[in-house]
């Protein structure tokens, strides 16, 4: 009887064993993990021209890696949009630039001309240029063609649509010059 009772219990355990490893659950997390380093943003970040010491938050969101550079040290917070253009419009940014969570770059933009419907719109790309040690404030906005010079600050949720001078501390939508870096208040 005993031995029945052990026989038993050896079956059991070779189906359990059987069951385990045709459970479709743990190939299915593999193939998820697979998946996701096939996704658009991973082979976009491959694509960069990344300078050393460069920290980017895992969740950035890059398009057309190829035109875009990130100088030594920069920092890219978390969900970040970096979209270069499609056929011209570069992005470079330089060394210990500092880029708070949700900022958004882009090269290009579309015209608005009033007899062509919104969705047929012909896009311009123009480069977009941020200097050394720029700060960009959460959810800042940088539109194609805007320089924007060595050491400025620019103020969380300001939308950038002109050229920047060197060392300005810039806010508001659209982004305006409010002062100087290193000037006493």
């Amino acid at each position: 009887m005993s031995a029945s009772v052990g026989g038993n219990a050896v079956v059991a355990r070779r189906i359990n064993a059987l069951k385990s490893v045709l459970d479709p659950r743990p190939y299915a997390h593999l193939f998820r993990i697979l998946h996701f380093y096939s996704y658009s943003h991973t082979r976009q970040k491959a694509r960069l021209a990344l300078g050393r010491g460069v920290r980017m938050a895992p969740n950035v969101s890059i398009r057309n890696g190829e035109r875009i550079s990130i100088g030594d040290h920069a920092h890219i917070g978390e969900r970040c949009y970096l979209w270069a253009g499609n056929d011209a419009g570069r992005i470079d940014i330089g060394e210990y630039a500092l880029f708070g969570p949700e900022v958004f770059v882009t090269a290009s933009d579309y015209q608005i001309a009033p007899d062509v419907p919104v969705m047929h719109q012909p896009k311009r790309e123009r480069d977009v240029r941020i200097g050394r040690d720029v700060w960009l404030g959460a959810r800042a906005v940088v539109t194609a063609g805007v320089e924007i010079g060595d050491g400025c600050v620019v103020g969380a949720g300001s939308v950038v649509t002109r050229s920047l001078p060197p060392g300005s501390i810039a806010v508001g939508a659209p982004a305006r010059v409010v002062g100087k870096r290193g000037e006493q208040e």
